[in-house]
């Protein structure tokens, strides 16, 4: 797990051969986390599937009832068979986005 924290922002880049392997290392680390916007980035791993990203769903609803945001970042998936519940996208700079504009529609109240 490669991290970077840029301003509010902690970038969470897979550097495991699964998501298997990443999840277990981002559940020993997940209280380094708490609180913060993430982005998980799977971009540059193959074979990223429905139910490997499903594993976070818990985190990602923990993110939204706490006031933060949680992105996903994977390619070559089929959006549409993924949780309603989780924010996923096909680059970083989508997810970057995403969490600008979860931030100013915290701000407004909505």
């Amino acid at each position: 797990m490669i991290i970077d924290k840029q301003e509010d922002i902690i970038h969470l880049k897979c550097d495991e051969t699964t998501v298997s392997e990443f999840f277990i290392v981002f559940k020993e680390k997940y209280s380094n986390f708490e609180g913060a916007n993430v982005i998980i980035d799977f971009s540059g791993l193959k074979g990223v599937n429905t139910e490997s990203i499903s594993l976070f769903l818990e985190f990602s609803e923990k993110h939204i009832n706490d006031g933060t945001s949680f992105v996903v970042v994977v390619n070559g998936i089929d959006f549409n068979s993924l949780p309603d519940e989780m924010m996923i996208v096909p680059t970083l700079q989508e997810a970057k986005d995403i969490i600008e504009m979860e931030k100013i529609e915290r701000d407004l109240g909505f």
